[in-house]
């Protein structure tokens, strides 16, 4: 399926996989979690001690801490095998533009649809000018999905990130994130920015 859309496709088990991609470093990587799993785990961890490049994970295990485990190791993505073809092109792609453009600069602007999230100077604006004002826990939870946009930023991690290590302040978390909503969404009911990954945590899309 890859292949048909033109990508180029090198394929290897979980034992010699990290060899492979260090001598021939990939764009992308696809990774069959299977059980058990730590072998996959693993690898992610190794991976991501000498490249950024996205780490797309399928696999059929649907528990929340398997996905966590995965995410917090590094991957970039985590996709159930019950997948469609369009699906896993539209995530591969994905994957590939937003580590294309460096990921966040903290000197940069994001665009936004019709909005402009400039985080080092702590400023969101409409395209019309108008500023936007945040709180100081709304910006600092946009700052740690702009961080983490396109990818899944769990609970824990923007709990941690905003309150503080052993915070545990989930209720806090969701106010927050709904507050957000309401201010950057075009329909705060239906969010099309700010997704919830139920049992996880967020991601931002652009």
């Amino acid at each position: 399926m890859l292949e048909a859309d033109g990508f180029r496709i090198v394929t290897s088990d979980t034992s010699t996989g990290g060899e492979l991609a260090a001598s021939r470093p990939p764009d992308a990587m696809i990774l069959r979690m299977g059980v058990p799993d730590r072998y996959g785990i693993g690898l992610i961890k190794a991976i991501r001690r000498w490249s950024a490049a996205p780490i797309l994970v399928v696999s059929a295990r649907r528990s929340e801490a398997h996905q966590l485990a995965a995410f917090d190791a590094g991957a970039d993505d985590y996709i159930l095998t019950s997948f469609s073809a369009p699906e896993l092109l539209a995530r591969v792609r994905a994957a590939l533009r937003f580590h294309a453009r460096g990921g966040w600069l903290p000197t940069g602007v994001l665009e936004l649809d019709n909005l402009s999230i400039d985080l080092s100077r702590r400023i969101v604006r409409q395209r019309d000018g108008r500023e936007l004002e945040l709180t100081r826990l709304e910006y600092r939870v946009l700052e740690a999905l702009v961080r983490g946009r396109h990818r899944v930023v769990t609970q824990a991690k923007l709990m941690t990130e905003v309150w503080g290590p052993d915070s545990g302040k989930s209720l806090e978390l969701r106010a927050c994130v709904s507050s957000l909503r309401k201010k950057l969404e075009v329909n705060p009911s239906h969010p099309s920015r700010i997704i919830t990954e139920f049992g996880i945590g967020y991601r931002l899309v652009m």
